[in-house]
């Protein structure tokens, strides 16, 4: 089955879990109406008998249970948006592998800056959202959360990458994994800033993988860089990251960090706050300088 059958089918399948998403709801709301009159009730004879507790208990069991049924479908609905994406991302990776570009993938070599840096604010906001059941903790690559020791990013994934310029100083600039050899420990991955077309060939401690998933501040704060924790941003409208205090952090799961980059052309040595999104932020590897 080709690449685009199967994203056909998948999408066939998310439009009808989308409609059972619209069902389950509008069933759910005449029991949650039911709800609200029992209380409205109990306020007007301000009385709580035994007749309103049993029919209370019986309205709340069956609004839970049509929460968990709506959550569920969500839940399959997320996996196959998921299913989507890997593949439409195999394809651009085949398909620049192979030296073609696809309609919606413009060639690299005639990329604006412009169009690079739309797309970079595109894929920081539709970074999926880290959605975990009752009980569940966080991930790696969630957030703030690191990746295993033995991760090794796939083909494709963006990292940061700690490079040398040409004038020999070494900076951290956003990447694309094109390989990694398990016989060298070594990545190879491209600037992906089309103006530098380079290509790196880098060892594991020269790359930070990126957040596969944002944290939600309002379920999972624990998964968030805390303020004046230290870490690399990516510099708005650049592709390079640079070492930047937390000034505070998302509160929202849709909001930006905020942070305060070293700039030494500021009297207390950091620039005003600037908003960068979760994707974008990783701990920083380097020690704070005295």
């Amino acid at each position: 089955m080709s690449a685009d059958t199967k994203i056909a089918e998948l999408l066939t399948e998310l439009h009808q879990l989308i409609k059972q998403t619209q069902e389950e709801r509008s069933r759910s709301e005449h029991n949650l109406l039911n709800i609200q009159k029992t209380h409205e009730r109990m306020q007007t004879e301000n009385k709580t008998s035994p007749y309103y507790r049993t029919k209370l208990r019986g309205l709340y069991t069956t609004a839970r249970a049509d929460a968990e049924a709506e959550c569920s479908i969500l839940r399959h609905a997320l996996d196959k948006i998921a299913e989507i994406k890997s593949l439409l991302e195999e394809r651009r990776i085949a398909a620049k592998m192979a030296g073609v570009n696809s309609d919606n993938d413009p060639p690299r070599k005639t990329m604006r800056r412009g169009v690079l840096m739309t797309l970079l604010q595109q894929s920081a906001m539709t970074l999926p959202l880290w959605i975990g059941k009752p009980g569940d903790s966080p991930p790696p690559l969630c957030g703030a959360m690191p990746a295993n020791s033995d991760y090794v990013a796939k083909q494709g994934d963006k990292v940061a990458a700690r490079v040398k310029a040409v004038d020999g100083d070494e900076q951290w600039i956003l990447a694309e994994v094109v390989s990694y050899s398990h016989s060298t420990n070594k990545y190879e991955v491209d600037d992906i800033d089309e103006e530098g077309k380079e290509r790196h060939t880098l060892s594991r401690r020269r790359i930070i993988p990126l957040p596969q998933w944002k944290a939600n501040p309002e379920t999972d704060p624990e998964a968030l860089f805390s303020k004046d924790q230290l870490v690399l941003a990516l510099y708005p409208q650049t592709t390079c990251f640079y070492r930047a205090l937390i000034h505070t952090h998302p509160h929202r799961p849709q909001d930006d960090y905020s942070v305060l980059f070293e700039d030494t052309s500021y009297a207390d040595g950091y620039s005003p706050p600037l908003n960068v999104a979760q994707r974008y932020v990783v701990a920083c590897k380097e020690n704070k300088k005295k």
